[in-house]
């Protein structure tokens, strides 16, 4: 009776393991997946964008159409936790037509602890003010992962 008490323990414990190992890999590949969200128009660029849980900002890119002009783009977060913890993230100096935008974040920056992690409820927004509305069309696109 005692060894068949030995040998349960021993194979509940192995199964515990395998578990956890099989959760561990489902969490791995959650972090890595990137969802994309986008915008566009030819107005002023005032999009916010977010996801439902606790995320990290992966990379950011627009494209620019149309005649040319330059404006600084900014990248800030609106925080779930009121206006006092908004804060502007970067900024791109020279933002338009021939001068497309591309961020993307380090390998470094993107592990956990990750400095471009978000709480569920705060909205990263993008700010361009168009130089020449209606003439210059954009396409906005930004990755966002699920962060721990």
């Amino acid at each position: 009776m005692a060894v068949d008490r030995v040998e349960i323990l021993r194979t509940t414990q192995l199964a515990i393991q395998e578990q956890n190992r099989e959760l561990e890999a489902a969490r791995e590949r959650q972090m890595q997946a990137v969802v994309s969200q986008t915008s566009t128009g030819s107005a002023d660029i005032n999009a916010t964008f977010g996801l439902d849980r606790n995320y990290r900002l992966v990379y950011l890119r627009c494209h620019f159409v149309g005649t040319p002009g330059t404006a600084v783009l900014t990248l800030s977060v609106d925080s779930a936790s009121g206006s006092a913890y908004d804060t502007r993230l970067f900024t791109i100096t020279r933002a338009g037509t021939n001068r497309d935008v591309h961020f993307r974040l380090t390998t470094e920056e993107s592990r956990e602890p990750s400095p471009w992690a978000f709480q569920s409820g705060d909205r990263v927004r993008l700010e361009w003010t168009n130089p020449d509305s209606g003439n210059i069309t954009w396409g906005l696109e930004v990755g966002l992962a699920i962060a721990s």
